[in-house]
């Protein structure tokens, strides 16, 4: 993972704000991770429908968010939240948005196994800067208005996966993040 000069070169397909990194960590820090994941005290495992989980920011993970925060440039801060999924074989969540907890950049590093991340548009509407052709009157109301998506929309904002490799990062944030539901 030495010498990333920039992000730009990871930018998954047409989407400017998804950013895939394959071996951002090494396989000996993969392992010294997973050791201290499942080495931690049971009583920080939150069981779940189809996961289980960790929700703190231990010392041994500061270096890597201090890497992932100094490399992609892309946090406004420091990373200050962690949440630890495990998933088994044939587990998964169903599509969700992250919702504010985690704006505007989440950034997931797989350990373990390959994953599979899917990327659905929301079917809902979009807001739009050109509030005039949007007021059903013909006048403009001087801030965002909705607007039903296009064809050219659509056209451009198909579902898509994502094949996330063990030791790899996937940084998601701006559309990729507010536009889209993940699973």
């Amino acid at each position: 993972m030495e010498g990333i000069g920039s992000f730009d070169q990871f930018k998954v397909g047409n989407l400017q704000t998804l950013m895939y990194v394959p071996d951002f960590i090494t396989e000996i820090e993969e392992t010294h991770l997973l050791n201290n994941i499942y080495g931690g005290p049971v009583s920080k495992w939150k069981s779940l429908k189809n996961r289980r989980l960790q929700n703190w920011v231990p010392p041994w993970l500061t270096k890597i968010t201090q890497r992932i925060y100094e490399k992609s440039r892309l946090f406004p801060s420091a990373i200050n939240h962690v949440l630890i999924n495990e998933y088994l074989p044939n587990q998964g969540i169903m599509p969700h948005q992250d919702g504010p907890a985690y704006f505007p950049v989440v950034a997931i590093l797989s350990l373990g196994s390959p994953v599979v991340m899917d990327f659905t548009p929301h079917s809902r509407l979009r807001t739009s800067t050109d509030t005039s052709k949007n007021n059903v009157d013909g006048t403009s109301s001087g801030g965002e208005a909705f607007v039903t998506e296009t064809e050219e929309w659509i056209d451009n904002h198909h579902p898509f996966s994502v094949l996330l490799m063990p030791c790899s990062l996937l940084i998601f944030k701006d559309d990729a993040y507010a536009g889209k539901f993940v699973s």
